[in-house]
């Protein structure tokens, strides 16, 4: 791969069994350098978060950008390599594959329920495909869908600045768009769904993807002011707002407690996190991984009262003052932040047919349908046969894997017959730092550690049964990008590769 500028614009040349191309370099999702991530075959994966593309058409082909690259001309004479970019893509570093818009007389409905990533993918993947029916959404967002995985790394962010489509988008596409209404029935004889403003719509197929909201803490005080959790984008400007100056005691060390954490440390006058492990992330990345973390947030005054739980919230005025740990520690706080986990959005699922497990998730084969006809499930609401650990059945509530969910029932749908078949990729950030995250390592009997923890430099990977099922990386691109390369392509990475000294087989320079 090399990075070359054709007249202002940055353009990858790759050259893969001897065919070159020219593709735009920057990724769609966050804009990064392909050329520093992982060529394999005619794809190229980026190495922040994992997005895949096609050298030779510039197509995505695996999640989370949102949009395709650009395709320049190539020819090749005298032993030198030409690039020509048109007028047409000069100044544009996405392209938007070709979509299709409803056809007069199709009254085929797919009906989208829940307003986040997989709807939208779902959406846009049936007029890829030239779906010509009837799509609609509908969220009980006031918002169009947008990027979730920012609220809890910006929190005063402009809800404006983090709409992935604009409307404009929307009625180009015939793509209807219902906000702020929710469903409260479906019925799957009739097909049918009833909404909160009394409305029923019927449909021909439906995606339910209405996703998990926050989960509350079971003690008294709760209805106390400046109790706060972050769903919504408002959820996150409201905690920025009560926050500043402020003594802050966040619940939970879950990547999004820990981000928030991170987010606050210049701005509130204190941070205090509350764990009921002995470590953050220490059933997800383990004890070496979990202690940097800490480290690297004690070191910014952050707090940590770890093995202890709260036991009641107390106030004065209505508002909260304090907070009682199990241990009997008082903290004072005047904001108390929740981040303890999640509930399935899946009341309204209560009485129709469509199965769900011991937890209420609702669970899907391989090719997101659930086990009533015409209806399928995708997104963190889903729990479903993941192919990478042996199609056990899982629920993962990441963001690539929502929109992967979204393009495989697309395509179900179209009676494409495709089997979910991505490797999940996951990225925090910590003091401006990205942790990423591939695979799946539940079960893992032993990490092997390259580089330094301490030095905030290392790739560690997760070992079951003698091979690499999961790694995680701090300062080391591409190397997960290069593993979840490995994972999708269906080539074992065994311990003994991960041990070794060499580390060719990660290709990183």
């Amino acid at each position: 791969m090399l990075e070359v500028e054709v007249g202002h614009h940055s353009v990858l040349v790759t050259r893969s069994d001897g065919k070159y191309s020219a593709i735009g370099n920057q990724c769609t999702h966050y804009g990064a350098p392909l050329s520093k991530g992982k060529l394999m075959n005619e794809f190229v994966r980026c190495p922040w978060h994992g997005a895949c593309f096609n050298v030779q058409t510039g197509d995505l082909e695996e999640f989370p950008g949102m949009d395709c690259l650009p395709c320049h001309k190539v020819r090749i004479q005298n032993s030198k390599v030409y690039v020509t970019v048109s007028k047409k893509n000069v100044g544009h570093e996405k392209r938007i594959k070709n979509m299709a818009a409803a056809m007069p007389g199709v009254t085929h409905t797919v009906l989208l329920v829940g307003g986040g990533a997989a709807s939208l993918i779902c959406a846009e993947t049936l007029r890829q495909q030239n779906f010509g029916g009837r799509i609609i959404m509908v969220s009980r967002d006031e918002l169009l869908p947008y990027d979730k995985t920012r609220l809890s790394k910006v929190m005063n962010v402009e809800s404006d600045s983090i709409v992935l489509r604009r409307m404009e988008f929307y009625h180009q596409y015939d793509i209807e768009v219902w906000l702020r209404k929710e469903a409260l029935a479906v019925d799957t004889d009739k097909k049918t769904v009833t909404f909160n403003d009394g409305s029923v719509q019927s449909y021909n197929q439906l995606l339910i993807s209405t996703g998990c909201r926050a989960k509350g803490l079971d003690v008294p005080g709760m209805k106390l002011n400046n109790v706060k959790m972050l769903e919504t984008p408002e959820d996150a400007r409201q905690i920025h707002a009560a926050c500043l100056g402020c003594n802050v005691v966040l619940v939970g060390t879950s990547f999004v407690g820990m981000e928030v954490a991170s987010y606050l440390i210049d701005k509130a006058a204190s941070v205090t996190v509350i764990g009921s492990s002995e470590l953050p992330y220490q059933n997800t990345l383990g004890p070496e991984i979990g202690r940097v973390t800490m480290m690297m947030l004690s070191e910014k005054n952050i707090r940590f009262f770890m093995n202890d739980n709260v036991i009641e919230v107390k106030g004065v005025d209505g508002k909260v003052k304090e907070v009682v740990l199990k241990s009997g520690k008082v903290i004072p706080a005047d904001v108390l932040i929740i981040g303890i986990g999640i509930l399935p959005n899946s009341e309204f699922l209560r009485g129709s047919k469509i199965q769900m497990d011991s937890k209420n998730f609702v669970t899907v084969d391989k090719h997101m349908r659930t086990n009533v006809p015409d209806v399928y499930c995708g997104g963190d609401l889903a729990t479903f046969p993941l192919a990478m650990a042996k199609n056990r059945m899982v629920n993962i509530g990441h963001w690539q894997m929502a929109q992967a969910h979204g393009r495989i029932a697309a395509l179900n749908m179209l009676d494409k017959r495709t089997e979910l078949n991505s490797v999940p990729f996951y990225w925090t950030v910590l003091l401006g730092k990205t942790m990423r995250y591939a695979g799946y390592g539940e079960g893992y009997t032993e990490i092997v550690m390259k580089g330094k923890v301490e030095e905030r430099k290392f790739l560690a990977m997760y070992i079951k049964n003698d091979e690499v099922i999961a790694a995680v990386s701090l300062n080391f691109d591409p190397a997960v990008s290069a593993i979840a390369e490995r994972f999708t392509s269906g080539k074992v990475i065994t311990k003994k590769e991960a041990q070794s000294h060499d580390l060719s087989w990660l290709q990183l320079s």
